[in-house]
């Protein structure tokens, strides 16, 4: 190969590099931005609460967001966009529960049920999306979805009531049914609204 050659490989293989690099820059800088977006829909969905009589955990549409997040932005940006939301409410916006904030709140009865956000949307967008990598939700059947969300259900559930036994004393019978069975028909309104989110075309995937 001759010297002009060689150059010009080099050139082009550098240039290659470049725009790969701006590729990947481009693609974190958007996936962050679509991350806080979320990040906000859950805060605004935290203002739509209601007092539970029979539990301290007020019934909020804040889960709807973390399964949102999940199907829209895969396990990893969906789980990074929980993590941006309680961030946000730790330095004082208030975006948790009835417009709460501070770190006190994820010490208090309900700290379990936020602690798990990132994981649950984490688990919903592997189930969703069978990896790491996202693709169209609306490739999924009602099944998937369902499933998907069932089981990040049950993981803020079950942290819940755990935060709920120490925060409170309470016993473990007890703290299941005030921290998980009572709320259960409001979850199901916010898993079957998801659903219905995602075959509308309400929210777009890219």
């Amino acid at each position: 190969m001759t010297e002009p050659s060689r150059e010009r490989t080099a050139e082009d293989e550098g240039n290659t590099r470049g725009t790969d690099v701006e590729l990947v820059g481009d693609a974190v800088t958007i996936n962050v931005a679509r991350a806080a977006l979320f990040a906000a829909l859950i805060g605004a969905f935290s203002y739509v609460s209601f007092p539970n009589p029979v539990s301290p955990t007020p019934v909020t549409l804040q889960v709807l967001g973390v399964f949102l997040a999940g199907i829209f932005l895969g396990p990893i940006w969906g789980g990074t966009a929980c993590v941006l939301y309680i961030v946000a409410g730790i330095l004082g916006a208030p975006v948790f529960a009835g417009g709460a904030a501070g770190f006190g709140v994820l010490v208090g009865p309900t700290a379990g049920y936020l602690w798990s956000m990132p994981v649950a949307a984490f688990t919903v967008g592997m189930v969703v999306h069978g990896g790491f990598t996202p693709s169209d939700p609306k490739s999924n059947g009602p099944i998937r979805l369902v499933s998907a969300m069932v089981a990040g259900t049950v993981l803020i559930y079950a942290t819940g009531v755990i935060g709920m036994m120490f925060t409170l004393d309470l016993a473990l019978s007890e703290a299941f049914i005030t921290g998980a069975v009572v709320l259960v028909p409001a979850e199901v309104l916010k898993i079957a609204a998801a659903v219905g989110i995602v075959r509308s075309d309400a929210i777009t995937a890219s």
